[in-house]
């Protein structure tokens, strides 16, 4: 009787503890070398526009989506969310890591791979500033336009890190085995 007495204010404790511990260790760790950094980037003021979608990378690096601030990435290489939250890696080769060590695909000043297909382009910015996915016949695909992307090739790759991440998070959210635009893709860009 006096054990359980004594044990009823403890059980909630533990119960918390442990809640606290399972939550820590689901939690996905960020990209290896995410404190020391990877590729060095030049973040440009810059705007990619996209039918009614505006993405405006701001010079600290604030990437905003029709207002709203989603993303940041930094003179390191490394992208996250608005809240801190670790997002990606771009290592000095290219190859784009993610939490828990994802692969990611690999990312260029001109060009973007999935990953396991590195040696293929799936998307690309051209001199012009124009972004076009390749669809599996290789036809192009246009994604709109970026402005300010073309001075150099660490600022055209900063826009291609962002373009690869976020042309990758809509194929993810149409769950096709293979990149399809048409109207109305964008809408909630």
């Amino acid at each position: 009787m006096i054990a359980s007495i004594t044990m009823r204010p403890l059980l909630p404790m533990l119960a918390m503890v442990l809640a606290t511990w399972l939550a820590a260790c689901s939690t996905p760790k960020p990209p290896a070398n995410w404190q020391k950094g990877g590729a060095a980037l030049d973040v440009p003021r810059a705007r990619w526009v996209r039918g009614d979608a505006v993405i405006e990378v701001a010079r600290n690096g604030a990437v905003y989506v029709n207002g709203d601030h989603e993303l940041t990435v930094d003179r390191a290489g490394r992208v996250y969310e608005a809240d801190g939250t670790p997002v990606a890696l771009l290592q000095a080769d290219g190859r784009l890591i993610g939490p828990d060590d994802e692969d990611l695909g690999v990312v260029g000043a001109a060009r973007a791979s999935l990953p396991g297909n590195d040696a293929v382009a799936w998307l690309g910015l051209y001199p012009t500033g124009e972004l076009v996915i390749y669809g599996d016949e290789g036809q192009r695909l246009a994604l709109g336009v970026w402005l300010g992307c073309t001075d150099s090739p660490r600022v055209a790759q900063t826009c291609v890190l962002i373009s690869h991440l976020m042309a990758q998070q809509l194929r993810q959210r149409s769950q096709a085995p293979a990149m399809s635009f048409g109207v109305g893709v964008g809408v909630g860009f």
